[in-house]
Parts: C-alpha cells; sequence; structure tokens
C-alpha cells in the first residue's frame, strides 16, 4: 500500500530543547562538526487504494489541523514514498 510521509519541524523562532540536548550529546559521542540540530516528527499515513491529488491534499489538511500545531510547528513535507517490500 503506498504511504504519504508527513514532516512536521518547529518554527525556527521556537526554542528545541530537545535538538540542544542532541547537539550537546554529539562531541560527547565522537561526533563533530554539527552546528545545530532541530528534533522534529514524522507520520507515515497508509493510503487503501491510488494516492490521488485529492487524498494528498486530505493529508496535508489533516498534517494542518490534527498532526500539527500550527501556533509553533511547520509542515516541511507532505509527500508519496515508495512502499519498500
Amino acid at each position: 500500500m503506498p504511504r504519504i510521509v508527513v514532516d512536521v519541524m518547529p518554527k525556527p523562532e521556537i526554542l528545541d530543547p530537545q535538538g540542544k540536548a542532541i547537539a550537546g550529546a554529539l562531541p560527547r559521542l565522537g561526533l563533530t562538526g554539527f552546528a545545530e540540530v532541530r528534533q522534529g516528527k514524522r507520520f507515515e499515513l497508509t493510503v487503501e487504494g491510488e494516492v490521488t491529488e485529492a487524498v494528498l491534499e486530505q493529508a496535508r489538511t489533516a498534517a494542518i489541523t490534527l498532526l500539527s500545531n500550527p501556533v509553533i510547528e511547520d509542515v516541511t513535507r507532505v509527500e508519496v514514498i515508495e512502499d519498500v517490500q
């Protein structure tokens, strides 16, 4: 079955304490060279049948109204991904 991926990230002006904690832990693990980390959310919506433009529009609506908080988050991606078996 096809899937639609929705990525949601905090808006740039919103503090991201989880991202800061990850950024602080990376050098302690010997992983250097990263200036900043932002943590977001990923949703996968499995679609019954074909992904039409109407289905994609419903996914966009769900992303804006249910999957994200538009006050502090941006929807950065809504796209169909190949089903890997």
